[in-house]
């Protein structure tokens, strides 16, 4: 048996499909239940638990059930990055969440595009969906933002990541 918590938002949104739950409990043969306010229970095989909760942590980062999913296909990981890690200065990590998303979402949406990867930023992570080629070259970009160097430079770096990952 495994318990995750995840944020309080999000597990309020589970509670309003309980059918995203039973559908993963399935695809992963376990049963997963909400329990606490934002804490859900996995019962089954450790194989199972340790899908589910992949799937879980992904959804409870930001990510959508579908795209959260994904983490059940072979090729597919997770990574999470704390901004909390890099800064501890609130207005630092607003200002970080504001320029790895850009205006209107352009500076994620090239990140994405670029590297393969799915990026969520929700809370105070950053968080990343794709292959592991795909999460290395948009972390490296995300950092690269977080730690203040322009954009230009993270995607600079990320387009040769990407190069050298594709040749």
């Amino acid at each position: 048996m495994e318990e995750i918590y995840i944020p309080q938002e999000r597990s309020k949104m589970l509670r309003q499909k309980p059918g995203m739950l039973k559908k993963l409990g399935e695809l992963c043969s376990c049963k997963i239940s909400l329990e606490e306010p934002n804490c859900i229970r996995i019962e089954g095989d450790g194989y199972g638990e340790f899908t589910a909760r992949g799937v879980i942590q992904a959804y409870g980062r930001g990510f959508g059930m579908r795209i959260a999913e994904l983490l059940l296909k072979d090729g597919y990981y997770f990574s999470s990055i704390s901004m909390r890690d890099i800064t501890g200065n609130k207005n630092r990590i607003r200002n970080m969440k504001s320029r790895l998303i850009g205006s209107d979402g352009k500076a994620k949406r090239y990140m994405e595009s670029v590297s393969g990867a799915m990026i969520a930023v929700y809370g105070d992570t950053v968080s990343f969906i794709g292959s592991s080629e795909a999460i290395e070259e948009a972390e490296a970009a995300a950092r690269t933002i977080m730690k203040g160097s322009s954009h230009r430079l993270a995607y600079t770096k990320m387009e040769a990541s990407h190069r050298k990952h594709r040749s």
